[in-house]
């Protein structure tokens, strides 16, 4: 098939589909005597799972993934697929530890309220916890999203116990495209439960957001298999 005849199928343009086949996401083309470029059932397949993808793991990620896929490198993509299960799982544990603070906040202790077990951190150790930078985590503090305290002799940041818990929240929200005033917002909401109702609406939004996430993963890991499927047909 053409590439408009691709594109049309899933909505997109021409020049869309040309940038994921140079991009190593789709197999390279097969070409006419005149240069013209000639797509199969393959790409029609590969684009419909990039696209599954996306929606489940996010643009970077699902590149890679059929970036990898498509060069035969498939136990990197599983590899990639996993570790994105794994943040969703992780962000269900987040998810739950909101639903308990939200659910004893009216009298409890802010350390009481939400128990999180684990040592004292410090910010390079907390960073890499979380996939991020130092940098972004002094952002964070700059913006009043992170208070952690200090070690008396070498003035050196720690983060205990509930600082853990608060950029466990603050890098949930942040991947669900949560401005970061916002998620200063919240988590000083959270610290000092002055709205119950505002924390009530965000985890409700929270969870809904990850089951959307869940329905499709499952659904990009049908397109995944059936793309795998095409590639290994003969011919």
């Amino acid at each position: 098939m053409r590439p408009v005849d691709l594109a049309r199928r899933h909505q997109l343009s021409t020049q869309a589909v040309r940038n994921y086949e140079d991009a190593g996401i789709l197999p390279a083309a097969r070409r006419t005597r005149t240069g013209h470029r000639q797509y199969s059932e393959v790409h029609l397949t590969g684009l419909a799972a990039y696209l599954a993808l996306v929606s489940a793991y996010g643009p970077a990620r699902s590149r890679q993934i059929m970036q990898a896929i498509t060069a035969g490198r498939r136990d990197a993509a599983l590899e990639l697929v996993e570790a994105g299960q794994q943040l969703l799982s992780r962000d269900r544990d987040t998810l739950r530890s909101a639903e308990a603070a939200l659910a004893g906040l009216d009298g409890l202790d802010e350390d009481v309220a939400i128990p999180v077990v684990g040592a004292v951190f410090s910010i390079g150790e907390l960073a890499r916890r979380l996939g991020l930078n130092p940098a972004t985590m002094r952002a964070w503090e700059r913006a009043g999203v992170l208070t952690p305290g200090r070690d008396p002799r070498s003035g050196h940041r720690r983060y205990g116990a509930s600082d853990v818990r608060d950029a466990e929240l603050a890098h949930l929200l942040r991947r669900g495209g949560q401005p970061l005033d916002g998620v200063a917002v919240v988590l000083a909401e959270l610290r000092g439960a002055g709205s119950r109702g505002a924390l009530a609406a965000t985890v409700e939004e929270w969870r809904r957001d990850l089951r959307l996430r869940g329905i499709a993963q499952l659904r990009a890991a049908g397109k995944l298999a059936d793309y795998i499927d095409a590639l290994d047909q003969p011919g």
